[in-house]
């Protein structure tokens, strides 16, 4: 019976942490282990364990080959099992806290479902949760667990979904009729309201952003009285809004990835846990 060369976790744990952060230098920060060990260990699982090239490099950037993709799947599904098996057998009675950091885009939409799922597999487990824009979370360093939301090319940490960005009014109103074309948008920081306008300014359509705020809830209140249109996520228009487009004279807007971004400074398997149920989650 032929024998296959084993591959530790923690080398598992390092090649996820590369393609999260992509680099050597900030996954070598994550797993306490310098970028010169980063390399070493990536050599030889390249090398001599699976004999194949796992990455490839652009300047300071490093990409993920085909077979690098490959091996991060069954990776991800490694360290999950790995930590479900310490879960179950040692733990399965956790108590703790977990902090996760979310702008409030999210809370409503996906939020309920993920944390009621959780509670039931550990109900002693508390759960904080900080709303903050995607900015602002991604400087904190915290927090356990965060979900942003990047532009294109300009994603770090596991991708939970990708999703097109869309113009919505409320059903009952036409207010992309007025000139100029009055508009709800997060506030000045917000990459999103930067593509709208960008968007507006392209096609030399006149608009003004009427109302801003970094609450969606607001944000959507004052799209629900007919006072503008906003642009936003598809999931997240509520079921008294219409999507608008080109038949009302709107741009095409790109996709925005969501992330989700672990703090592997403090790697626990409770927010292993969580994380997990986040990643179900937004599947939905």
């Amino acid at each position: 019976m032929s024998s296959y060369p084993s591959i530790d976790t923690e080398v598992l744990r390092t090649f996820v942490a590369i393609a999260d952060q992509g680099g050597f230098t900030r996954a070598g920060e994550l797993v306490n282990r310098t970028q010169s060990a980063v390399s070493m260990q990536m050599k030889r699982l390249e090398e001599d364990v699976l004999q194949r090239r796992l990455f490839e490099r652009d300047g300071r950037q490093v990409k993920l080959t085909a077979e690098g993709q490959v091996l991060l799947g069954y990776a991800r599904r490694i360290l999950k099992l790995h930590s479900e098996v310490f879960n179950t057998l040692r733990e399965p009675h956790m108590v703790g806290t977990v902090r996760i950091g979310t702008p409030d885009d999210y809370v409503m939409r996906f939020l309920p479902g993920i944390l009621q799922r959780f509670a039931q597999f550990y109900p002693l487990i508390e759960i904080e949760v900080h709303c903050e824009s995607s900015k602002q979370l991604l400087l904190r360093q915290d927090l356990d667990l965060s979900i942003v939301t990047r532009k294109p090319g300009d994603e770090i940490g596991q991708l939970l979904r990708k999703e097109r960005f869309v113009w919505a009014e409320a059903a009952c109103f036409s207010v992309h009729e007025q000139t100029p074309l009055p508009l709800a948008m997060f506030n000045s920081d917000c990459f999103c309201r930067q593509w709208a306008c960008n968007a507006l300014d392209a096609m030399g359509r006149d608009y003004r952003v009427a109302y801003n705020s970094s609450s969606l809830s607001a944000l959507m209140a004052v799209v629900g009285a007919g006072l503008a249109i906003t642009a936003q996520l598809e999931s997240l228009l509520t079921p008294d809004m219409r999507v608008l487009g080109e038949a009302e004279n709107l741009p095409e807007l790109p996709e925005a990835s969501i992330m989700l971004i672990r703090n592997l400074h403090h790697p626990s398997p409770i927010t292993e846990c969580l994380a997990e149920h986040i990643v179900e989650g937004f599947k939905l």
